[in-house]
């Protein structure tokens, strides 16, 4: 089922490489690693996702593409993976990214995160100047945190692929021995 539907995205690749587009692109976007489906080119796809899955904006896929690129890594699962980083989820990931920068600088006792302020339609300018204001607190711990939690998230979903694709290969090999000795 994912070779097929691996398979079925290379055939997409090659007329994405036609689109007007993409053309100037397609010299980077040629290299075989990055659609290839090995172990270790789908691992750090993952990871690069999971790491530009914490770039602020809508940069986290080009972020993805760019450092796929860069990496020769599985294209298309560092796009997707940055997926993981959505409107319901980005606001905790944020949230334990402040935590962790706020341990790491060493500003645990003293970083303080204020109130959000009430967004109020109504007066839109003063209301974004306030958000902006209260995200300019975020400050360092935010800086810093963002990079560490997206290196560890990187770092365990990496690993996590490795292990689970050797987990897996091991246990089809267990399944044909198991039918080799049946008579």
């Amino acid at each position: 089922m994912v070779r097929h539907l691996a398979r079925r995205m290379t055939a997409r690749f090659d007329a994405m490489r036609e689109h007007a587009a993409l053309r100037p692109f397609a010299r980077y976007l040629a290299h075989p690693a990055l659609w290839s489906l090995h172990r270790r080119s789908v691992a750090l796809g993952f990871a690069v996702g999971l790491f530009a899955g914490l770039i602020p904006g809508p940069l986290q896929m080009l972020g993805a593409g760019i450092l796929a690129v860069i990496l020769r890594c599985n294209f298309p699962v560092a796009l997707a993976t940055t997926l993981y980083s959505n409107p319901l989820t980005i606001v905790p990931l944020y949230l334990m990214a402040y935590q962790l920068g706020s341990w790491a600088t060493g500003m645990n006792g003293r970083a303080k995160l204020g109130p959000l302020p009430r967004f109020d339609w109504g007066h839109l300018v003063d209301s974004t100047k306030a958000l902006v204001h209260w995200a300019m607190g975020l400050g360092e711990p935010l800086l810093v945190g963002l990079p560490l939690l997206g290196l560890c998230l990187a770092v365990l979903g990496y690993l996590l692929v490795r292990v689970g694709w050797n987990w897996s290969i091991r246990l089809q090999w267990a399944r044909r021995r198991a039918q080799r000795a049946r008579p």
